[in-house]
């Protein structure tokens, strides 16, 4: 069995997922649009991602552009969580992905011997990292 993530954005999945591939060193793979898709959306949203996967250097998640008549909102109940055995890791993967967005907890020490760090990055998605000492 696996469990794995499906990141919902409206008309900006490709622009997040080439941030992602930059921030944490992985690839776009098996990238599909509404193009030839048999889906009710509008004409300018053909050319948006159907569906597309982050792959490579331990990254394993799916994300699309949600139809334009689907509700969505940034959410609260869910993170991504990546950990990492490199202090220079994490301070250039939290610089990284918290640009542009909210930081809720500074990437510092913890009581649990690590670096920890929690945001939202600048397309609504929480994050955390993790940074064993």
């Amino acid at each position: 069995m696996k469990v794995q993530a499906y990141l919902a954005f409206r008309g900006n999945c490709q622009e997040a997922l080439d941030f992602y591939a930059d921030c944490l060193g992985a690839e776009i793979k098996n990238r599909q649009t509404y193009a030839d898709r048999k889906i009710d959306v509008p004409d300018e949203y053909r050319d948006r991602l159907q569906h597309a996967e982050l792959k490579g250097n331990g990254v394993d998640f799916m994300a699309y552009d949600a139809a334009p008549d689907t509700p969505l909102m940034d959410g609260t109940k869910i993170h991504l969580s990546i950990d990492v055995d490199k202090k220079q890791k994490a301070q250039e993967i939290f610089e990284q992905l918290s640009s542009g967005g909210k930081v809720h907890h500074e990437l510092r020490e913890r009581e649990w011997n690590a670096l920890f760090a929690r945001f939202t990055d600048k397309y609504g998605i929480n994050w955390m990292l993790n940074c064993d000492l």
